[in-house]
C-alpha cells in the first residue's frame, strides 16, 4: 500500500473517532437536559419561583457535550487537523477511532442517565425545597463517569500520538 495512502487512512480513522466523541457526547447532552428539562417544566407551571434552582439542576447533562468537543479537540490537534504534518498510521488510527467510540458512547449515556437523576433531584426539589443541595449530589455522581471518559480519552491520545524513541539495551 502506498504510504501516503495509509497515512491518510489512519488520519481518517483518528478524525472518525473525533467526530464520534463530539457527536455523541452531544447527543447525549441533548436527550439529557430534555429528560430533565420535561420535569422541571410540570414543577415550573405549579411553582415559577424556583426557576434558579431549577435551572442547575437542567444544566447539568449538558457537560457530556463539552467533554466530546473537548476529546474532539485533543484528537484533532494531536492528529494534525488543526496543522502541522503529523504521521498518523493505519494501526493508531484504527486504536484512536475506537477511543474516540468508547468516549462518546461514555459521555453519550452518562449524560442520558444524568439526565434522568437530575430529573428525579428535581421532584425532590419541588416537594422539599430546602434539598436542593442534596439533589444536585446525585446528578454529580453520574458526571463522575463522563470525567472518567474524557480523562481516558485525554490520556490514551498523548500516549497513542507519542513520538516513538527506540532504544537499545547494551
Amino acid at each position: 500500500m502506498d504510504t501516503s495512502l495509509a497515512l491518510e487512512i489512519g488520519r481518517g480513522l483518528a478524525w472518525a473517532g473525533a467526530a464520534l466523541a463530539f457527536g455523541l457526547g452531544g447527543c447525549g447532552s441533548a436527550k439529557g437536559i430534555a429528560i430533565a428539562s420535561q420535569q422541571a417544566t410540570g414543577v415550573l407551571s405549579e411553582k415559577p419561583d424556583m426557576f434558579g434552582r431549577l435551572m442547575i439542576m437542567v444544566a447539568l447533562p449538558g457537560t457530556q457535550g463539552f467533554y466530546g468537543f473537548v476529546i474532539a479537540f485533543i484528537m484533532s490537534y494531536q492528529t494534525g487537523l488543526l496543522g502541522g504534518d503529523i504521521k498518523v498510521t493505519p494501526g493508531t488510527g484504527l486504536a484512536l477511532f475506537f477511543v474516540g467510540l468508547a468516549a462518546g458512547l461514555a459521555q453519550f449515556v452518562s449524560g442520558i442517565y444524568q439526565g434522568q437523576a437530575s430529573a428525579a433531584g428535581i421532584s425532590l426539589v419541588a416537594r422539599r425545597p430546602e434539598k436542593a443541595g442534596q439533589a444536585i449530589l446525585f446528578p454529580a455522581l453520574v458526571e463522575t463517569y463522563a470525567v472518567v471518559a474524557l480523562l481516558s480519552a485525554f490520556l490514551l491520545t498523548i500516549w497513542l500520538t507519542a513520538p516513538r524513541v527506540l532504544t537499545f539495551l547494551p
